[in-house]
């Protein structure tokens, strides 16, 4: 488990707990200042003692070796894992240039050395201004609310109430304050994995240009270069759209706090003050206490917690509610208390103090606590509804009068489905064509409404519908497997998970996956790839009941689930599966016959970036056989609309691990073999091998077979090298 995400609701509450996460994000924070500062300490040794490069080689690979980054939640994406996963090899990368002491660097304060400075002075710094801010306003605020509690309820009116404003205002400093803090935190937390790795390659750019091998160092590193451009690129783009979503979260927050409040059924939560009192002639006094009811057994937990003594936890005691009666001021000097009967202790009462009359009413609600004269005070909180979207059969001729126009009129054009149309007029469409007398309206022979109307319209009713398209009770069956396994795996879990979904919603589903697909076959036209509609319909599509930060976190997840219904659509709507996976509780795995080649990375040559010679933003669309650096046959190497392959449908790691890796290789093979089969087919090997057994051949990079066919064993090759016959791995070769 990383670090836990902080939720905006906590802050109003306020909680040890939540505190603990704080210290913990704060404790990353600090870690990566540090690293940071020794990384800039080391690039200035690389450069003003060029006798000590060695030297400084070493300790900057270890600094990199060492640290790891944190991430928000419980899983990964294959992208943050290989962005995680890039400064070991960065680090192994060094150590393999440790015998070239001629090596002469220079240009790398502009690369390296600037950007993690400016990263660590204005972010990080920002984070530290942004503490030191917070932990002031909660001084000031407890303090005041201390005062406030302690005044005597037989002072005037006047002021009380000026009392209470002043301690109100205090409250909202401190609550705002709060919520722009976690906030920076979880920003910079998800920022830092390519802020920090960006200049980082473009520290190897400078590097390999002084080696005199440099242009074939960086010629057999280009496929990993491109892979973690891709990684970083993904990683950004799911950085943009989940902090969008957390920042709508944080200003739903701060505009009805009390709807968000953390509680459940099951327990309520919050700050209290416990009268606790003493021996004569001391009187009483009042502890703050964070306390959590438990309403089936009737159960208060108390944990002692003080903000103002380092936030150290205390001890904890639990009681037995019996009941709960509001105490009046006549009774007793101070206002919104509680008086509890307690079952542990007959004949005892406990007084407690709310922080409001508010939380006094939340606290005798939760109880089932009674006014004096009996009467019970409860609150109800209520939700307006937006456009009633409906998953019936107007609303699935308006998916498709939709899709048929976008089709004729706008395929083609630039940023379809991420460029919005007007508010007024998609709501205006939308609310004209889910109208069951008005609905007769063909979209795509109308003028009267253009392409991106249509599209954000398509989409807002698709997010106006009472549950989402892929339901709330499988939102976490379909998130599990884009965490986790491999994409086999991944497309089969999907592949059982869709034919789970009621009829209709599963026939949507595949209208709009089919479209989608058609949409990102035209992306050299339309900038719309794969991975772009994932990012736009994930949390369309799919979304958890409730609305918090964790949830958030999961977006880029949503978007890898949505890439494998696009990629794999024909397959996953097509028929239902004969045979669903296990549970991810209980994962099967199945060896292959015979395992494919794997070299080392440690013998060959890493990272070559630079931001001033390819920008990353503007990285065009690629193929496995791209990105692997391998193919110029589009055909026989596969199509060119995807940048996710390597985190939902093909996996594109830098050594081929698996037979699935280039699969359309083995079709255009096997449609060679079968019109003639003693054919002469040749092959180029694009990754040396070592033969582990007699019946393989071994060979180097360039490496060109004749006679090559199919083998009997899955996964691997039949040809001819020197001579002799043998057994191939597929994925170490290219076709030609």
């Amino acid at each position: 488990m990383g670090l836990h995400p902080l939720e905006f609701s906590e802050c109003y509450l306020d909680s040890p707990c939540f505190r603990e996460k704080i210290k913990a994000h704060e404790a990353e924070l600090d870690k990566t200042n540090r690293f940071i500062k020794e990384l800039y300490k080391d690039g200035k040794n690389l450069i003003n003692a060029t006798k000590q490069l060695g030297m400084a080689q070493r300790k900057f690979a270890q600094c990199l070796g060492e640290f790891q980054f944190e991430y928000i939640g419980d899983a990964k994406t294959d992208d943050e894992d290989c962005i995680d996963k890039s400064l070991q090899e960065f680090s192994a990368f060094l150590r393999n240039l440790e015998d070239q002491r001629e090596l002469m660097m220079r240009n790398i304060t502009e690369t390296l050395m600037k950007p993690l400075e400016k990263f660590r002075k204005e972010q990080l710094g920002a984070v530290r201004a942004g503490k030191k801010k917070y932990e002031k306003e909660t001084e000031k605020y407890y303090s005041s609310l201390e005062k406030l509690l302690n005044m005597s309820a037989k002072k005037k009116e006047p002021q009380l109430q000026e009392a209470d404003g002043q301690v109100e205002q205090m409250r909202g400093h401190f609550q705002e304050e709060s919520l722009d803090y976690i906030c920076k935190l979880q920003e910079i937390q998800e920022r830092k994995k390519f802020e920090c790795v960006e200049p980082m390659l473009a520290f190897f750019q400078t590097v390999f240009t002084f080696y005199h091998q440099g242009f074939e160092l960086a010629k057999d590193f280009d496929h990993y270069k491109r892979e973690l451009q891709i990684n970083i690129q993904n990683t950004r783009s799911r950085f943009e759209g989940t902090r969008s979503e957390v920042y709508e979260l944080m200003k739903r927050i701060r505009e009805t706090p009390q709807e968000y409040r953390q509680t459940s059924a099951i327990s309520c939560e919050g700050y209290l003050y416990v009268q606790e009192k003493r021996p004569p002639p001391f009187g009483s006094s009042w502890v703050k206490r964070y306390c959590t009811f438990v309403k089936e057994q009737k159960i208060l937990h108390m944990v002692t917690f003080d903000h103002r003594s380092g936030g150290k936890i205390g001890e904890t005691e639990s009681i037995t509610l019996k009941s709960c009666i509001r105490k009046t001021t006549d009774v007793l000097d101070r206002r919104f208390c509680l008086e509890l009967d307690i079952t542990d202790r007959p004949g005892t009462v406990l007084t407690v103090q709310a922080l409001s009359e508010d939380d006094q009413k939340f606290w005798m609600q939760a109880m089932g606590g009674k006014e004096p004269t009996g009467h019970y005070l409860g609150r109800t909180y209520s939700k307006e509804r937006g456009i009633d979207a409906q998953l019936d059969d107007v609303g699935l001729n308006f998916v498709k009068n939709s899709i048929n126009a976008i089709e004729k009129r706008g395929i083609n054009d630039q940023g379809l489905y991420r460029v919005v149309g007007v508010s007024s007029k998609v709501q205006k469409l939308l609310s004209l064509m889910i109208d069951e007398k008005s609905n007769d309206v063909d979209l795509s022979a109308s003028e009267d409404w253009d392409v991106k109307t249509i599209t954000s319209a398509l989409k807002l009713y698709l997010r106006s519908l009472p549950e989402p398209l892929m339901t709330y009770g499988l939102y976490k069956d379909f998130i599990q497997p884009a965490k986790a396994g491999t994409p086999e795996s991944r497309i089969q879990a999907v592949h059982c998970l869709v034919h789970k979904l009621p009829e209709k919603n599963r026939q949507v589903l595949g209208l709009l996956m089919k479209h989608l697909a058609n949409v990102a076959a035209h992306s050299k036209q339309n900038l719309m790839t794969v991975a772009n509609l994932g990012v736009v319909f994930g949390p369309t599509l799919m979304r958890p009941q409730e609305e918090t930060v964790a949830a958030i976190m999961d977006l880029k997840f949503q978007n890898i689930v949505v890439e494998i219904l696009i990629e794999q659509h024909e397959k996953i709507f097509a028929d239902a599966p004969t045979s669903c996976p296990p549970s991810p509780a209980q994962p099967v795995f199945t060896a292959p016959t015979r395992q494919s080649k794997k070299m080392s990375r440690q013998s060959r040559p890493l990272a070559v970036y630079n931001p001033q010679v390819l920008d990353i933003q503007n990285v065009s669309p690629v193929t496995d056989s791209v990105v692997a650096g391998l193919a110029s046959d589009e055909t026989s190497m596969g199509s060119n609309d995807s940048m996710s392959s390597h985190s939902s449908s093909a996996s594109a790691s830098e050594t081929p691990t698996d037979k699935s890796d280039h699969a359309p290789l083995c079709s255009s093979l096997s449609s060679g073999s079968n019109s003639n089969v003693s054919s002469s087919r040749k092959a180029r090997a694009v990754y040396p091998c070592e033969a582990e057994h007699e019946s393989e051949l071994s060979f180097q990079v360039g490496a060109i077979f004749n006679a090559v066919t199919m083998s009997r064993e899955p996964g691997w090759l039949e040809g001819e090298l020197e001579g002799k016959r043998g057994l191939i791995p597929e994925n170490y070769v290219q076709m030609l």
